[in-house]
């Protein structure tokens, strides 16, 4: 316990996104929609897909965990946010950064995992039709899930212990609107090389891991639709891809690039603004992407609006 965190830090200052005062207002009426938007988007996805039995198939089974992801990742990010548009005094606890910074690179990193399993889902399911069913057991969707929310785990509490050994003496301002590890770092009086390359080197591993196995699912996916000798029939099963596509081009193209990077090329400013859509706007745009884009999950709200007004 001797290399334990020895800091005069009680609280860190959180710049926000903007120090204009005329903005949190506004600011606080935009999020606070896509936060409501995110949390009912995501739950009526779990509701209608535990409640439709032609939806229990093991894409569907990993999408309603990544629609619970979502809702817990925005929920780190989205209250405390909400709060500091309406307060003067946008701080957070030395405990409570530490804790947001630990579960957004839990949920983060969840999430990017699960994604790569849904892509291997959708490769079983195109090019091996028959084997699909003897492939995807329940048990095997539940061993994916599991490892996305170990894989998640492992990463975060490498980093949040790696943090709890830094000494922060001051300053305390944050240059963001949450409590991220690059600018927690920048405010560490220890040296926090190894720390930064850590965060460079498993990002950079979880990337290439998670992109890897997208890339080959869909590699084989293209090869089992070119063999379909009607034009109708490749787009009609490459369109089972396009919201997952759609979904993994957004979150990585987004978040990724962030952590990747050298720390002499990182800009506070530029996270910001991107973390902005991958930490809220994502979240909230999965559920409409999957219910707009998928014929199954829309006939089965369509079948559960109905059977709910015949009903009344």
């Amino acid at each position: 316990m001797a290399d334990w965190n020895h800091t005069g830090v009680k609280e860190f200052l959180l710049v926000g996104l903007t120090e204009n005062p005329n903005l949190q207002t506004p600011l606080f009426l935009l999020f606070t929609f896509v936060y409501f938007i995110t949390l009912v988007g995501n739950w009526g996805m779990i509701a209608l897909i535990w409640l439709n039995a032609q939806l229990h198939t093991p894409m569907y089974f990993l999408l309603s965990n990544l629609s619970f992801c979502d809702i817990c990742y925005s929920t780190v990010f989205a209250p405390k946010m909400l709060i500091n548009f309406l307060s003067k005094h946008k701080s957070s606890t030395f405990s409570g950064c530490v804790l947001q910074s630990f579960f957004f690179a839990l949920y983060a990193t969840t999430e990017v995992i699960l994604l790569s399993m849904m892509a291997y889902d959708r490769y079983v399911a195109i090019a091996k039709p028959l084997l699909y069913t003897v492939i995807m057991t329940q048990r095997v969707c539940i061993q994916m899930v599991l490892v996305s929310y170990l894989g998640g785990l492992i990463n975060s509490l490498t980093h949040t212990i790696g943090l709890l050994k830094l000494d922060f003496c001051g300053p305390n301002i944050v240059n963001h609107f949450f409590c991220d590890f690059p600018p927690l770092l920048k405010l560490s009086c220890s040296d926090a090389h190894n720390n930064e390359m850590l965060l460079l080197i498993l990002s950079g591993v979880i990337a290439v891991f998670t992109i890897t196995i997208i890339m080959i699912s869909y590699i084989h996916i293209i090869i089992a639709i070119q063999r379909i000798r009607s034009s109708e029939g490749r787009l009609k099963t490459f369109s089972t891809c396009a919201s997952h596509l759609t979904a993994v081009t957004l979150f990585y193209g987004s978040g990724i690039f962030n952590y990747i990077q050298p720390s002499s090329q990182y800009s506070l400013e530029q996270e910001k603004v991107s973390a902005v859509f991958y930490t809220l706007v994502i979240p909230m745009l999965n559920p409409l992407i999957y219910s707009l884009r998928n014929k199954d999950v829309k006939d089965a709200a369509k079948k559960s609006i109905w059977r709910k007004s015949t009903s009344a």
